[in-house]
């Protein structure tokens, strides 16, 4: 991996640096647009889109220009890919509002509170992950064959079923055990988290959508997490470049709207990433191979080696190819 090549250690402050500023844009968000209900304009979601783009793209230049290029080219490849993933999971964001019938006004708080969640619950994963790569080579392949499976299941479904916000949302047995257990209103109030009723204070339906909204994505970095990890090894550029996919997530559910639906191939495209990342875990395994029974413990030699610049590239041309197909796919069906 070449995020092992260069010197991977961030200096403490860096880290508290970088956190605190994440955490600001959060707070930023919260004040500017969460703090009083609305639905966002198609023109104010475009904005903020772009402005979080720009600051991730500014933080991929710092990481570029103050650390090394490796790691900025790295940054960049899993700010992409961790964003890609981000849309696809959109999908699900929008048929779980229409589930829980969250008005369209309140859903900025739903969704900046779920994100908020999920990004601390990445944070543990990418923890966990760096410290079981630090002292297990091995667990590469369980990321690679993951990733592999995980390929194959997307392309699956995004071939035979493709995209539809119709759907219906299954709550699963973690969301199903809140709502059985939390004392809630049977409507919600505004975007309020808890009422008081009768001298008893109630949560609202609210509650149940931003745990649902976290536990989801919690449940999305399952293959989020290790595609990272098979284009870097720097624990800093895995949490920055999570982080800085999520933000701007909340404004981009708004700008995308009825657009989701027309990328219909956008699945398909993420089947092949993961693919192509999966199979360069295991070549990465391969290299640095310690089991015995492959190869008889030793590591495997004269395999091709995928440089994170041509990872950048295989994932900028696939999200291309399968973007554009889809619109045109999209139009000729209108």
């Amino acid at each position: 991996m070449s995020g092992a090549s260069g010197g991977d250690t961030v200096h403490l402050w860096v880290w508290l640096g970088t956190v605190g500023g994440i955490a600001a844009l959060f707070v930023f968000d919260f004040l500017t647009h969460v703090r009083k209900a609305h639905e966002p304009s198609f023109k104010e979601a475009g904005l903020w889109s772009t402005f979080y783009v720009v600051i991730a793209v500014i933080f991929g230049g710092g990481v570029w220009i103050f650390w090394d290029h490796t790691h900025g080219i790295e940054f960049f490849a899993g700010y992409i890919t961790e964003k890609s993933l981000s849309v696809d999971n959109l999908f699900v964001f929008v048929i779980m509002m229409k589930t829980f019938r969250v008005p369209r006004a309140d859903q900025q708080k739903a969704l900046l509170i779920g994100i908020l969640l999920a990004l601390l619950m990445r944070g543990l994963f990418i923890a966990i992950g760096a410290a079981a790569i630090e002292r297990f080579s091995w667990v590469f392949y369980i990321f690679g064959a993951f990733l592999l499976y995980t390929a194959v299941h997307l392309a699956i479904e995004s071939l035979s079923s493709g995209k539809s916000t119709d759907e219906d949302y299954k709550p699963n047995v973690l969301v199903r055990w809140f709502q059985s257990h939390l004392r809630t209103t049977p409507d919600f109030h505004g975007n309020a988290l808890m009422v008081t009723k009768d001298g008893k204070r109630l949560f609202t339906p609210m509650v149940v959508v931003i745990l649902a909204l976290g536990v989801t994505d919690l449940l999305f970095a399952l293959d989020s997490i290790p595609a990272i990890y098979g284009l870097t090894d720097a624990p800093f550029i895995v949490f920055t470049a999570n982080a800085f996919s999520l933000l701007g997530l909340l404004h981009l559910y708004f700008l995308l709207g009825g657009l989701l639906d027309r990328l219909v191939y956008l699945g398909f495209g993420l089947a092949l990433i993961l693919a192509f990342i999966g199979a360069k875990l295991i070549l990465h395994a391969l290299e640095s191979n310690d089991l015995p029974f492959i190869n008889g413990g030793h590591a495997v030699e004269g395999l091709p080696h995928i440089s994170t610049g041509l990872s950048l590239g295989v994932i900028v041309a696939i999200l291309a190819v399968t973007t554009i197909a889809s619109l045109l796919r999209s139009r000729a069906i209108r």
